[in-house]
C-alpha cells in the first residue's frame, strides 16, 4: 500500500511557476507603495479637524491656521 501511495504523491506534483523578478525587488516595490500610501495619508493629516471647524466648507483663510 505504501508504494501505491507515494505513486500518487509523485503524480500529482505540479511544476512550480517562477517569480517575475527576484523576491527582494517584490519586497522593495511594496516598500515603495507603502511608503506612497503614507504620503498620502501624511498630505491629508488635520483635514478633518479643519472640515469639523467649518474651515474649508466657509473659505475662511484664518480658520485654516494652526
Amino acid at each position: 500500500m505504501s508504494s501505491s501511495v507515494s505513486h500518487l504523491f509523485a503524480a500529482s506534483e505540479e511544476h512550480l511557476h517562477e517569480l517575475p523578478m527576484s523576491p527582494y525587488a517584490i519586497g522593495g516595490l511594496a516598500f515603495v507603495c507603502f511608503l506612497a500610501l503614507l504620503g498620502v495619508l501624511w498630505f491629508f493629516r488635520g483635514s478633518a479637524n479643519k472640515v469639523a471647524a467649518g474651515g474649508i466648507e466657509h473659505g475662511d483663510p484664518q480658520s485654516t491656521h494652526h
